[in-house]
């Protein structure tokens, strides 16, 4: 049984990994968009990628490989690390030249490190001593080699998935790509992406992903509006909708929430106070809301004639 890691946490990263940390922070953590110095950086990704939350581990292991290569070799400045920590890195990034050397210069790495590290070294040795001329213009354009040891591969993956995340479209459709996305990347994505991103992820199976949509600060009024009325039946979702002053003061949702019977009955009674005589009066009669909102609305009527 392997043994517990202790290293000695700072107390700018101890406030996303100390017991009783909210989910939504250890992910904050996990993504990287965190005011942190490089060292301090890279120790929370550490602690974070023991996290207990499979989502957390995976965006961790997603940020590390889109980590810009500066940050890296900045916070490899020679100070030390637990092995645990330089392992970590390595199992991600130790194939790229300029990071394996400067993680060989440690004399704390593990004898398992230098294995790994020294295994990037011969697969590349032996692909530029077997690749064809025509094959060495491509060899150049990255410093990962085709063929990596075990522990890297899942890090290549996420790798690829990042560069067609910046790159755009060219090769795969969004929406093929929230295919092979994992859990952590998706949450990332539904937090932070475009238009056509919230509007592929608001669908997941997930419910972190689809209420990392709603909680976007991207996210516009006419959204919420389209999704509400395509009939959303996650009950999460419907809290958060509900939850945003903002967006209820837009009478169209409330139409929308009053109509849609996964809102919760305490907030669609409660918008239909507000609603205008003729919408109350439809409501009376219609078959398609609860029939506890449609008799509320035949009482308000009623109410209205006396």
């Amino acid at each position: 049984m392997s043994q517990p890691v202790k290293i000695e946490i700072p107390a700018s990263v101890a406030v996303f990994v100390r017991p009783g940390t909210a989910l939504d922070e250890r992910l904050r953590g996990a993504s990287g968009a965190v005011p942190l110095a490089p060292r301090e950086l890279l120790i929370l990704l550490f602690c974070l990628s023991k996290d207990s939350e499979q989502a957390v581990r995976e965006l961790v292991a997603s940020t590390l490989v889109r980590l810009k290569k500066e940050v890296i070799l900045s916070a490899l400045d020679g100070t030390p690390y637990h092995p645990a920590v330089l392992h970590f890195l390595a199992s991600s990034r130790g194939a790229e030249e300029l990071i394996r050397d400067a993680l060989t210069s440690y004399q704390g790495v593990a004898d398992a490190t230098r294995k790994l590290l020294d295994s990037f070294v011969t697969v590349q040795l032996t692909e530029n001593h077997v690749e064809s001329d025509e094959l060495q213009p491509d060899a150049e354009e990255s410093d990962y080699s085709q063929e990596l040891p075990p522990d890297a591969d899942r890090l290549l993956e996420d790798e690829l998935h990042a560069d067609l995340d910046e790159d755009g479209e060219e090769y795969f459709s969004k929406y093929k790509m929230a295919q092979v996305m994992g859990i952590g990347e998706k949450i990332k994505m539904a937090l932070t992406g475009d238009k056509e991103w919230r509007k592929i992820l608001v669908k997941d199976a997930n419910k972190l992903v689809s209420a990392g949509v709603i909680k976007n600060p991207r996210m516009s009024e006419p959204e919420v509006l389209t999704l509400l009325k395509s009939g959303v039946q996650n009950d999460e979702i419907m809290r958060l909708i509900c939850s945003n002053k903002e967006w209820v003061k837009n009478y169209q949702i409330r139409k929308a929430l009053i109509e849609n019977p996964k809102t919760p009955l305490a907030n669609a009674l409660r918008y239909l106070g507000t609603m205008n005589e003729k919408d109350v009066a439809g409501y009376a009669k219609s078959r398609n809301i609860s029939s506890v909102v449609a008799t509320m609305a035949k009482r308000m009527l009623m109410n209205k004639k006396k």
